[in-house]
């Protein structure tokens, strides 16, 4: 996430040797003095501090009463809730289940899932017995956000909060793990943040837009979105209105942007008009530098893809402690704010604790139990995920904590390849929009770093997870293997390369801008279409793309460019190749062919399962004393599995029904026999016979008439089957 490593191993061990023999004794809730508990031990972390700390100079202890707003406790589900959980996320994704998209909402996930009342209202009295100010609580039931200063942070978690510096700057952060009370830690997993160390935005300001046509003096091709359309055959979806109408996309960030921009920006690329709603849950803000252009990027380019959907940023400041980004997520996804999410932001694996690995986890499962889709950008450091991507050289293989939970679609970026006549995919003028792009351009790994010709570390983020086991959807798949196990990322790709980078304006501006924060809002808006043509939320799509890539592999209508060539290798670090495998580690199931894409996600959406119960005929006449018989067909459609169970309800007094099969393992035909006693009284009756399976209930009923025997009893032909003498 940052470069700053500091070395805080004697602060530490100091800080843990004074905490770590102090116990105390349950207390009861009080108004007066601060609680003592017993102190439970965090889960094992990393680090005590966060280790994206680099080498530096501890400053000591910052002032006591130095304002710390929006700290996040982070609540845990019981076993049995995150078993009840396991178990209904699959479900909600297969269709043979009777959960198949049943999405919950923020309160029925807070109800089934979250902290209960008593267990969130003890942890709100602790801190409050503590100084602190409970200034929320979300719908989810999973967070407490809560406010107060240093000295009480040291007082009630026993970590001190200590100035740091080096070459990178001045930043903040604790020096050892906050500990919570015995008491709370059986539903309580700890504090997400105590530190300043900012997610980063996966983005790179390439230069001014200077030349037109899009063609410049270094042999770029600038983006507009008539181009992408072109290229990854979005055009052809817009042509049967697919355009992302009546669907909603929520971009998290830390700014807010200009209307204005927005409008130049879709007068510029021939769009209608379509401003965005802009949602800031703390108020106006002055945004960090560089905020600005990720929030105008991803809103312009969200809405260009999908041009007649909603747009809804949500912005958050930080504050001292707390990442806006964080606080930005957990607002749209405990209100439910829209069935799509992006996020470009990124956070190196490694340096993030238990807590805030959790926090993600927690959150992205809660989205796809509410049927929201998030795409998170994978980051544009290469395979050296911990570092800036305007570092001089790499450190470690690692990846983006916040994509790489397997309920987060983790984007990566590609690089057109137009080979030595560019003109065969480029014309020489501008259409309507500034489109330029004739068709599908050849793709190679994205990788503008120092060792292919660029500077830095500038390439599509993607490597193995050290957190997360490979999901079963990603197993089985060609070339994901080379992850050993473990969750792979990235998921996806388009283009994130400066080389023919994207066009936005910022401040009344056009500019070049790069980075797989360009490409994941742009795949973000390519589900907004899926959702519009299925007419309902998808939830995390993960499984269905890699099905997708799994059963039409070997078919025209195969909708991904697996990437032939290339590799996110940064100086000093090798990190992964492809080379045309279904995966590979660099760009994942590569790019898309939009037009293949979606009309393919209906064949990955079987019908519901259906049942039907025909009887051979519904008008049924039984004399007294005899009996008849026909056929009953049963018939099963869409993703209807299992046994069929039967029975036959409403006979009179008197009568009687058999089946020769009340149970059936697939569709068929059976034999109902319906008799009247001695007993039964003549008249007029209705029957149901019923099938039951998967969830699915058919019934057909039956007009029944019972008669007084006639003088010859012998078997006379009836409509529907034979009655017989007994």
């Amino acid at each position: 996430m940052n470069n700053l490593r500091f070395s805080l191993a004697g602060a530490l061990a100091l800080a843990v040797t004074a905490y770590s023999a102090v116990f105390f004794a349950p207390a009861a809730v009080s108004q007066g003095a601060p609680q003592r508990f017993d102190i439970a031990r965090p889960d094992p972390q990393p680090s005590a501090f966060p280790v994206g700390f680099g080498a530096g100079r501890d400053l000591g202890p910052i002032p006591g009463n130095t304002r710390l707003d929006r700290m996040t406790l982070l609540m845990k589900p019981t076993a049995s809730q995150q078993a009840d959980l396991n178990t209904l996320l699959p479900a909600q994704q297969n269709p043979h289940s009777q959960q198949y998209h049943k999405w919950l909402t923020p309160a029925q996930f807070g109800t089934r899932f979250g902290a209960s009342a008593a267990n969130l209202a003890q942890a709100s009295a602790w801190l409050r017995s503590n100084g602190f100010t409970v200034d929320e609580i979300p719908a989810g039931h999973g967070l407490i956000y809560f406010s107060g200063d240093a000295s009480q942070v040291e007082e009630a978690f026993h970590s001190s909060i200590h100035r740091f510096v080096s070459a990178d700057g001045e930043r903040i952060a604790n020096v050892a793990p906050p500990e919570i009370p015995s008491s709370l830690s059986g539903f309580v997993a700890g504090v997400v943040s105590l530190h300043n160390l900012r997610r980063q935005p996966a983005i790179r300001v390439h230069q001014p837009l200077t030349a037109r046509p899009q063609l410049s003096l270094d042999g770029s091709h600038y983006i507009f979105p008539g181009d992408l359309a072109a290229i990854y055959d979005i055009d052809s979806l817009y042509a049967s209105g697919t355009t992302g109408a009546g669907v909603s996309i929520a971009i998290a960030g830390r700014s807010n942007v200009l209307a204005s921009d927005v409008a130049a920006f879709r007068a510029a690329a021939a769009l209608a008009a379509n401003q965005p709603t802009v949602v800031l849950p703390a108020g106006n803000f002055i945004p960090s530098p560089g905020d600005q252009t990720e929030a105008t990027l991803d809103v312009e380019w969200a809405g260009a893809i999908a041009p007649a959907a909603s747009v809804t940023l949500v912005s958050e400041a930080s504050t001292a402690t707390t990442d806006g980004v964080d606080l930005a997520a957990s607002y749209i996804v405990n209100n439910a704010i829209a069935p799509v999410v992006s996020l470009s932001f990124t956070s190196c694996e490694q340096d993030m604790d238990a807590s805030e690995l959790a926090f993600y986890n927690n959150l992205w499962q809660q989205a796809a139990a509410q049927g929201m889709s998030v795409f998170v950008a994978s980051g544009d450091s290469g395979a050296s995920g911990c570092d800036l991507s305007s570092a001089a050289a790499g450190t470690q293989a690692a990846v983006n904590g916040l994509c790489s939970s397997p309920y987060a679609t983790c984007v990566g970026g590609t690089e057109f390849s137009e080979g030595s006549n560019p003109n065969q995919y480029w014309s020489g003028a501008n259409g309507p929009g500034s489109v330029s792009a004739l068709g599908y351009i050849p793709e190679t790994v994205w990788n503008e770093s120092a060792v292919n010709g660029g500077t830095g570390l500038w390439a599509s983020g993607g490597g193995i997870s050290t957190i997360y086991p490979q999901p079963s959807w990603q197993q089985g798949i060609n070339g994901a293997a080379a992850a050993n196990g473990m969750r792979a990322v990235p998921d996806v790709s388009l283009t994130a390369a400066g080389h023919d980078g994207y066009v936005i304006v910022e401040d009344g501006i056009s500019w070049i801008v790069s980075g797989t924060s360009a490409s994941t809002p742009s795949f973000a808006a390519l589900m907004a279409l899926v959702v519009q043509s299925q007419g309902a939320s998808q939830g995390n799509v993960n499984p269905a793309l890699y099905a997708l890539a799994e059963s039409s592999s070997s078919t025209s209508q195969y909708p991904f460019h697996p990437t032939p060539s290339g590799n996110n290798d940064v100086p000093r670090l090798q990190g992964y190749s492809a080379n045309g495998d279904t995966y590979n580690l660099a760009t994942g199931l590569g790019s898309v062919d939009a037009g293949l894409l979606v009309p393919g996600w209906e064949s990955l959406q079987p019908q519901p399962p259906s049942l039907t119960v025909t009887p051979q005929t519904r008008f049924i006449t039984v004399l007294i004393g005899t009996s008849t018989s026909f056929n009953v067909a049963v018939a099963t459609g869409g993703s209807f599995t299992g046994n069929i169970t039967l029975s036959v309800t409403g006979l009179p007094e008197g009568a009687t029904a058999s089946l020769s099969q009340t149970q059936l393992s697939a569709a068929g035909s059976v034999t109902l026999t319906l008799a009247a006693g001695v007993s039964a009284s003549p008249g007029s009756y209705q029957v149901t016979i019923q099938a039951q399976g998967d969830g699915v209930t058919a019934t057909q009923q039956l007009s029944l008439s019972i008669d007084e025997p006639m003088l010859d009893a012998r078997a006379t032909p009836i409509s529907g089957g034979v009655h017989t003498s007994q």
